[in-house]
């Protein structure tokens, strides 16, 4: 079986490491295309031998983009299409099915816009077989929005936990690159630096807690604001950004606690990714790990923020660092959500909805589940075209 993905950027996002993932286990002929000049996703999607080609576009109507599609997926003789992200399926979705290709798979991570956009996207899903949503709040706005419910799938996002594996030597190398010391208390938050992420919380917080520094990882529009705040809040000197970076391990290597303080709507991956590496979080939201403790299954090391206590987060930052003290700077065992949340799963589900939509049987209706021979990574052949783009 051949398949394209098609994507609207391949730089650093939530949903590039997701398909990077996806397409690493896939037992399938997998191509990428890259609506936007492609960067560090792009890279090691094509060091793991994967295809990838660029079609740039910078608008959601871009009648020129769809016709290069289309020829793309004629020229590759697709069996599958699957599109990830907002543009991607908009155009994707046109172009595959003026390519004749019958089999089309959707993935949305997250839905906005304004009333014309999403008019839109619900023309472009139609013209598709199935859309996956990366989460229940998805799967619930994509309904609002008129996708019916036998055409909506949920497939969590899921992690890699080998890829955060702690390691002593990537600690000392991150903390020798920003210019902190080796017995310096590190707290540690990584994501996009927007309002909705409440990082001023975190930089609130470090102020009441004397004895360590904050390591903020990530960029955005936010950034000047925090950069300000943490100058009237006197800890400047405390707090430091590290930018944007490729892979979150090394950082998280170098942190001794984690916390997440946003509360917006968010399915808290980078959570997950903190428990891999064997650090205590501190989280205001996390999906998976509030399923798990209504479950009585909770995940040791990780614990929810107050909603209502300004004070929860000083205080249990305060906690975790006397805690890391009583180990003697011991790392936690790497702890995970469950195999719900790991990528092999990801790729048995994916790939099982290709097989059932190949077969001509129904795409799986929400939250179900069937066994599959493609269940773990490196089983199954993978024919990979190697072609110069």
């Amino acid at each position: 079986m051949r398949v394209l993905h098609i994507i609207s950027t391949l730089a650093e996002g939530g949903a590039e490491h997701q398909l990077r993932l996806l397409v690493r286990r896939l037992p399938y002929d997998c191509e990428v295309v890259t609506l936007s000049r492609p960067g560090a996703v792009a890279a090691a999607l094509r060091a793991d031998g994967t295809t990838v080609h660029e079609v740039i576009t910078t608008r959601d109507r871009d009648l020129s983009a769809v016709i290069k599609l289309r020829r793309l997926i004629r020229l590759g003789h697709f069996d599958v299409v699957h599109t990830h992200l907002y543009r991607a399926c908009v155009q994707g979705l046109f172009a595959a099915r003026l390519a004749g290709v019958r089999h089309v798979v959707a993935t949305e991570y997250h839905l906005g816009g304004d009333g014309g956009a999403r008019a839109l996207y619900l023309i472009g899903e139609r013209l598709g077989r199935l859309t996956i949503a990366a989460s229940e709040p998805i799967a619930g706005r994509l309904r609002a929005l008129g996708v019916p419910d036998e055409r909506i799938t949920v497939i969590p996002k899921a992690i890699d936990p080998a890829e955060f594996r702690y390691d002593p030597a990537l600690r000392a190398a991150a903390r020798a690159r920003l210019g902190i010391g080796p017995g310096v208390r590190v707290i540690g938050g990584v994501g996009r630096l927007e309002p909705g992420k409440r990082f001023d919380r975190l930089i609130r917080a470090v102020g009441e807690v004397p004895e360590a520094i904050l390591l903020l990882v990530g960029d955005g529009s936010a950034r000047p604001a925090l950069e300000r705040l943490a100058v009237i809040e006197g800890v400047a000197d405390r707090v430091t950004f590290a930018g944007a970076v490729g892979h979150a391990r090394e950082m998280l290597c170098a942190m001794d606690v984690f916390a997440s303080p946003s509360d917006e709507d968010t399915f808290g991956l980078v959570v997950l990714e903190a428990l891999a590496s064997g650090l205590p979080a501190l989280y205001a939201v996390c999906p998976p790990l509030e399923e798990l403790a209504a479950a009585r299954s909770a995940v040791g090391g990780a614990e929810r923020l107050s909603p209502h206590d300004p004070e929860s987060l000083p205080r249990k930052l305060r906690t975790e660092l006397l805690c890391f003290e009583e180990r003697r700077g011991a790392r936690l065992p790497a702890r995970s959500a469950g195999e719900r949340y790991d990528a092999a799963e990801l790729a048995a589900s994916v790939g099982q909805l290709y097989e059932r939509m190949a077969g001509g049987r129904s795409p799986l209706r929400r939250g179900t589940r069937e066994q599959s021979s493609i269940a773990r990574p490196n089983e199954g052949k993978r024919r990979r075209r190697r072609r110069a783009t």
